[in-house]
């Protein structure tokens, strides 16, 4: 309980000075101070991070599911924003002087405007008024000097600080929206399918070209829902597979909230079935309760079990590792352990962190997912730290392993780097 304090007290601090920068940079130094646009500006910094945390927290929470679907489109697309904004504004700070630079050489260079003199009279011209004549103007009063004008702040009447403070918010601002919108349109058009052709020796002839749509992480929640279900399923039997395996993570939510929009899954068509396995936000929504829900729609779910497929080849499946702690989990000997070793085995396993078991209990290939292949810039590099693959084919020892990027998109609806996608894996058999 201490540790998780300390990370939270980390984790808020963190959150608080980049939010206090993007203030600093996106609002104060661009405005006035008092002026509405500031004081917009401040309101938008206070309250875009609490309407993040709630979009984090709301279902935890156990809050009705429209709080949730209300709070998830403004709070999560905000932590994208800031993502990128926090970037653009990093390299901002780079271009910053090499903007003062150039608006302090426009500056210098602009051509001096002489300021008019005033008119003198001489001495001996009548002015029209009584009087004595005045005497002689000394040469200093009646040839002044020529005075220059300042010249013209760059942007008009904007100092150059402040011309150079809102280029780069702007441009950062702009960069920002325009990287998550192009992003999140990836996500709501739907998953692109991929093609990858595996061969594998145990396979036999007749198995040749056989053909297994791989679907991961369709995170159905609050903002993905029924509509997205649709066009995954549309998506999928539009390639007519030989199988369909959906490999964990298809839900961010309850059954009670959430079954209306799994229900088009019931819609799969493939010749030798469609076969699910758990991810490990099944079990922060209740696997049990998913696992008998998706029985219901048709599919089969492999929890630690095998089934031999016709074509020749052994299918198994393991429940993810986040199962371990409600005494569940992956169980290799019981889904593995007996089978005939001169048969071809295809693994469905969540997490690719599980392939050295997989190695060691002869599987020849396995299909994962987890990964989002990083989902946003630049974050499949820290994805790269705890997975040995993030996305695609990989071998380790005499067990290939591919990992799907998946079909939607965890927290924000976003995918910038790494498109979704469904996966149509071709066995190919060296016999062939």
């Amino acid at each position: 309980m201490v540790v998780f304090l300390l990370v939270l007290v980390v984790v808020l601090a963190l959150l608080g000075a980049v939010h206090w920068y993007v203030w600093r940079r996106l609002v104060r130094d661009v405005t006035v101070a008092g002026s509405r646009a500031r004081r917009f500006g401040t309101a938008a910094v206070v309250v875009l991070p609490l309407l993040s945390l709630a979009a984090l927290v709301s279902a935890r929470a156990g809050a009705p599911f429209p709080v949730q679907q209300a709070v998830a489109w403004p709070g999560f697309l905000w932590l994208a924003v800031l993502l990128y904004l926090v970037l653009a504004l990093v390299v901002g700070e780079a271009v910053r002087p090499l903007l003062r630079a150039w608006t302090s050489r426009r500056a210098a260079a602009a051509p001096a405007e002489p300021v008019p003199a005033a008119v003198s009279v001489p001495a001996d011209e009548p002015t029209g008024n009584a009087g004595p004549p005045a005497e002689p103007a000394s040469a200093s009063a009646t040839e002044p000097e020529p005075v220059t004008a300042p010249a013209a702040a760059p942007a008009g009447d904007l100092s150059r600080r402040l011309f150079v403070s809102r280029v780069v918010a702007g441009s950062a601002a702009a960069v920002a929206v325009g990287t998550v919108g192009y992003g999140t349109y990836g996500v709501l058009r739907g998953p692109r399918v991929k093609r990858v052709t595996v061969p594998l020796a145990k396979i036999p002839r007749a198995a040749h070209g056989y053909r297994i749509a791989v679907v991961s992480d369709i995170h159905l929640g609050p903002i993905l829902g029924r509509a997205h279900t649709l066009r995954i399923v549309d998506t999928i039997n539009a390639t007519q597979p030989d199988l369909i395996a959906v490999v964990g993570d298809l839900v961010d939510g309850t059954v009670e909230n959430l079954g209306p929009a799994a229900e088009p899954l019931a819609r799969l068509r493939a010749r030798h079935g469609s076969f699910f396995v758990t991810g490990n936000h099944e079990y922060f929504s209740g696997a049990d309760a998913w696992v008998d829900h998706v029985r219901e729609l048709g599919l089969r779910p492999l929890r630690n079990a095998r089934v031999e497929i016709p074509a020749g080849f052994d299918l198994a499946g393991v429940d993810d590792v986040a199962g371990e702690s409600e005494g569940q989990g992956p169980d290799f000997a019981r889904a593995l352990g007996d089978r005939d070793r001169a048969r071809a085995a295809v693994l469905l396993a969540h997490q690719p962190i599980v392939v050295h078991d997989a190695v060691r209990h002869g599987v020849d290939l396995q299909l994962s997912g987890h990964t989002h292949g990083g989902q946003l810039w630049p974050g499949n590099y820290l994805a790269e730290l705890a997975n040995p693959t993030v996305a695609g084919l990989e071998r380790y020892g005499d067990t290939q392993l591919y990992v799907s990027r998946g079909a939607g998109a965890w927290g924000p609806p976003v995918r910038v780097g790494a498109p979704s996608d469904i996966t149509i894996v071709e066995l190919a058999s060296k016999q062939a």
